[in-house]
């Protein structure tokens, strides 16, 4: 499949829920948004009939994703499901890591090869006002556990905001080499103006103050990251530019398919296919499939979006 900007989309990312246990500031109000109801929300059966279709036509990396998918009950089941179909060469999932401590293992053996772990503090009481829920205990015991179980590699994400946690991408930064990880510093997308934004150049300024950064390959992945290592260091350096990166969309390889069954061709374009309507027929679902890829904007546009983070699927 191919856009028509000669993009290859192969990639698919499926949101399963947009509930969350946790209340970022920058996601989510503190008193939550209009959930769905649950009858709304596409049943594993359902993902599981459009991914067959999507991978008929060249999709073959999935990734699954929230709200926090792993509030979403019986989701090992999702991955055996998915890892029986023939053709998917990777299923990743992106949480927020506060309960993966508890399921890591199983996860593993139901099918997913990796994970992405959200974590914008490595301070308990400043990743509690970020969250207004979390503990961050939790979740380094989730990145544990997930190295534990094999899910490799495991990435963090880390939203740099200005005044919040800007102070703290030294310590992000050093950790890839002390522990390996692998860090992808990600610049916050405008869906709120509870934080200030914070700017790839300043993020790399913070940390070439300390210490130089090389390129090197891309970590296993499917997403628009720039790699970097330290010198010696194990883990990489991310780097996520959505804002100040002019070449960020040229090779977006991607399609969102929201927990109610809509598909987005660009995270920050409000344009959908709603695929309910057609989940009587594999042909129908390719049909709007391949519209979807037709109608795939050069580069995501600028404007505030009509819905929240967390009913699109990060």
């Amino acid at each position: 499949m191919v856009d028509p900007f000669g993009r290859r989309i192969d990639y698919l990312r499926v949101s399963v829920t947009d509930r969350c246990n946790l209340r970022c500031i920058y996601c989510l109000p503190l008193e939550g948004i209009h959930l769905m109801p649950r009858d709304d929300i596409l049943s594993y059966e359902h993902i599981c009939a459009i991914v067959q279709a999507g991978v008929e036509l060249g999709i073959t990396r999935v990734r699954i994703t929230g709200g926090e998918p792993l509030v979403r009950k019986g989701l090992p089941r999702l991955l055996e499901m998915l890892s029986g179909i023939g053709g998917i060469e990777d299923i990743s999932l992106t949480t927020n890591g506060t309960l993966l401590k508890n399921c890591a293992r199983e996860l593993k053996r139901a099918g997913l090869n990796r994970v992405n772990v959200s974590l914008d503090s490595l301070k308990a009481d400043r990743f509690r006002r970020i969250t207004r829920f979390g503990e961050l205990e939790d979740v380094r015991q989730g990145i544990e556990e997930a190295k534990g179980a094999g899910l490799h590699p495991v990435k963090i994400n880390t939203v740099v905001m200005k005044g919040i946690n800007d102070d703290e991408v030294w310590d992000f930064a050093s950790l890839t080499h002390k522990e390996g990880w692998h860090v992808r510093f990600i610049e916050l997308m405008p869906f709120t103006d509870a934080a200030g934004f914070v700017a790839e150049s300043e993020v790399r300024q913070h940390i070439e103050q300390m210490s130089s950064l090389k390129p090197c390959a891309c970590v296993l992945g499917n997403g628009p990251a720039r790699y970097y290592r330290l010198s010696e260091a194990k883990g990489t350096i991310g780097f996520v530019s959505p804002l100040t990166d002019p070449h960020f969309c040229s090779t977006c390889n991607r399609l969102r398919l929201t927990a109610m069954g809509k598909l987005r061709p660009c995270l920050m374009a409000d344009d959908e296919i709603d695929l309910k309507g057609v989940l009587h027929s594999t042909e129908e679902i390719k049909r709007s499939i391949l519209k979807a890829i037709s109608q795939k904007p050069e580069r995501h546009p600028s404007l505030p979006l009509k819905r929240n983070m967390v009913q699109i699927g990060g």
